[in-house]
């Protein structure tokens, strides 16, 4: 099924006083044989910062017949951003790339002009009934570097700075938070943060990221009387106090950043703030003019 959408960073005004100003309930989507939990877009928002996608999939077990098998795809305007919980999976790109990741480590792929690349956890060394666990999410390119040159990153778990302290945990994955910055080379200054809450603790967010949204992990986070369930993504209002508590130990993912710098449109594997550049991309795909993934002959067609 192809789709569309345009993300408009003006669009997101609490009128309340809430310290919330939307709570996103996730849908289902089939991607590479089994479902995964879309949180954004949505029709609740379409971005948060420069983030403009964030699937949550698994946990689910690796059993026979039943894995993550993303065939070669192409992606243009964004990079992709790759982190687990649990389980591994093999990227391998257009650029020659062949990386496994595992827990604790992230792959930041940045498209640009244009990238392809397939993701598959029945090569990664998984062991039978393997449990996997992860996010993507994409970070939509400032406008002047939209079309610069594709770039594969990755970082071990052991290079990602660490906080910890009065019932808190985090890992910081993109950009700078809580006094710690990643060694991640990012655009648009995204901020990302691997986090954990121990039962009754409480944590004030950091009200100088100007767009910020929570997604629970597991446990069961709390904003005053509001509580949100695993996979929730929680908007936040801007420079609203925002405390998380818990009652039960928790983990979820912080989210956020500067606002976009301006309307992105968003079909199929492709950002751009172009229709134009968008339309070529869908000629390219069907063309096969994008480079491909050495050695890998099958790829996802374009949706009609």
């Amino acid at each position: 099924m192809s789709w569309q959408s345009t993300t408009d960073p003006e669009c997101h005004t609490d009128r309340t006083g809430s310290p919330i100003e939307s709570v996103i309930v996730p849908r289902r989507r089939d991607v590479g044989g089994f479902d995964v939990m879309r949180a954004l877009p949505s029709a609740e928002r379409r971005a948060v910062g420069p983030f403009v996608f964030f699937d949550q999939f698994g946990p689910l077990q690796l059993i026979q017949g039943r894995s993550l098998e993303v065939r070669p795809h192409p992606h243009i305007g964004l990079a992709t951003v790759t982190y687990l919980l649990a389980g591994k999976i093999m990227h391998r790109d257009s650029l020659g790339t062949v990386q496994p990741i595992q827990p604790g480590e992230v792959n930041w792929m940045t498209a640009g002009h244009g990238i392809v690349h397939s993701e598959r956890t029945s090569d990664a060394g998984n062991p039978p009934g393997a449990e996997l666990f992860g996010i993507q999410t994409w970070v939509a390119l400032p406008k002047s570097h939209e079309e610069i040159e594709p770039a594969f990153a990755h970082h071990a778990r052991v290079e990602l700075p660490e906080v910890a302290g009065n019932g808190f945990w985090g890992r910081i994955i993109l950009g700078s938070c809580f006094g710690r910055s990643s060694p991640v080379a990012t655009f648009a200054d995204p901020v990302y943060v691997d986090c954990r809450l121990d039962a009754g603790s409480r944590l004030l967010l950091p009200a100088e990221i100007e767009e910020r949204a929570v997604s629970t992990v597991s446990g069961e986070l709390q904003v005053g009387k509001q509580r949100f369930a695993p996979g929730t993504l929680a908007v936040c209002t801007p420079r609203a106090e925002v405390v998380l508590t818990a009652d039960v130990a928790t983990q979820f993912i912080l989210i956020g950043g500067p606002r976009l710098d301006g309307p992105r449109i968003v079909w199929w594997n492709f950002v751009s703030s172009s229709q134009e550049r968008i339309e070529a991309a869908k000629a390219d795909w069907r063309a096969g003019r994008f480079a491909p993934v050495p050695g890998d002959k099958e790829f996802i067609p374009l949706p009609e």
